[in-house]
């Protein structure tokens, strides 16, 4: 049997307080599963009622916020921002083309994050780093999916610029008074046993792992400070799969030895893989994506971040060398030599 998503939709939507929830509720699974039908097929791609469910909830904290904007104009606030975040370039264009049909005549304007944008790119230059729109527009999505996920994947090719875009964001959130740290770990580089713990058989001694340990230890942060437990590496099903019961409205730890540990209110997890092409379709649901594309950090950014750390004399011969040349050159080589390493496009 399937759920009727549309009647679900309405009837999230009335309880809000959306008094044009019929038409709004239409618009909403239209848009969808035109989504489902139109969009190129990607595996991090998920519009199921996980995703729904989480766009709703959303909604009605953006409605209780903004209750003087017309309620269509929220809806396409909310939905356009929490699906642009993940899409791949080749997607963008046809998704904001049909939210124009769906919502037309109104204008596309964002939502602006003053105080944080400002914060960014106050830290972006204490860290030497280059200021980039395209990337930026990453952090403020990436700051607007954790405020809504507990779980969440920044998804993109090595050198997009994922894990300076969640430490400036971690930097950036504790300068405007909400205090961040991280703690990292490699979950592919260990097997499950030293990740999650170990119960001997013979004596029945439990043994914490490092994922374990690392869990029980943001329940004792002090109030007020937000931890950050950032994966960084290849997805794999196996140790992945452990982690369902964390990912859903349980956010719960289930450990071997019978431990349930439960979410502390002020952590997050953050995946940073690749690819997810070994995730299953359960856990995609289960996380707020980010995905960040090779073309949104290309080599000018780069170029410019690297040569604020150059001797002032250099600076103006090597953006002329690099302005004329680089481009063609970089061209030229993709056209007849074989990479020893990869590079982005």
């Amino acid at each position: 049997m399937v759920p009727d998503r549309q009647i679900i939709i309405r009837v999230k939507l009335a309880s809000c307080g959306f008094l044009e929830n019929i038409t709004l509720a239409r618009k909403f699974y239209t848009l969808y599963k035109l989504c489902e039908e139109q969009l190129t097929k990607q595996v991090h791609y998920d519009f199921g009622l996980r995703n729904i469910l989480s766009v709703l909830r959303t909604l009605g904290a953006a409605k209780r916020a903004n209750q003087k904007d017309p309620e269509s104009v929220i809806v396409m606030r909310v939905l356009r921002d929490m699906n642009l975040s993940k899409l791949v370039d080749e997607d963008e264009p046809l998704f904001l083309s049909l939210i124009d049909d769906l919502f037309p005549n109104m204008a596309q304007e964002r939502g602006y994050h003053s105080q944080l944008t400002a914060a960014i790119a106050e830290v972006t230059e204490e860290m030497g780093l280059v200021n980039h729109p395209p990337w930026r527009l990453k952090l403020i999505q990436l700051y607007e999916t954790q405020s809504v996920r507990h779980g969440m994947m920044t998804l993109g090719p090595s050198g997009a610029g994922k894990t300076s875009c969640i430490h400036v964001l971690m930097r950036a959130l504790t300068k405007i008074g909400l205090p961040h740290r991280e703690m990292r770990m490699n979950p592919k580089a260990i097997t499950a046993a030293q990740m999650f713990g170990r119960l001997d058989v013979a004596t029945n001694d439990w043994t914490d792992g490092i994922f374990s340990t690392l869990w029980r230890r943001t329940l004792k942060t002090k109030k007020g400070e937000n931890v950050w437990i950032v994966l960084d590496g290849p997805v794999d099903a196996i140790w992945i799969e452990n982690l369902n019961s964390v990912l859903d409205d349980n956010r719960t730890l289930t450990l071997a030895n019978g431990d349930r540990i439960p979410m502390a209110s002020n952590c997050k997890i953050i995946f940073e893989p690749a690819d997810i092409d070994n995730a299953s379709p359960s856990t995609v649901s289960r996380n707020g994506m980010v995905y960040m594309s090779s073309s949104g950090l290309d080599w000018r950014p780069i170029f410019q971040a690297w040569l604020h750390k150059r001797p002032q004399f250099e600076h103006q011969v090597l953006s002329e060398v690099f302005s004329a040349h680089f481009q063609s050159i970089c061209t030229w080589a993709k056209q007849n030599l074989e990479w020893s390493l990869s590079v982005l496009e």
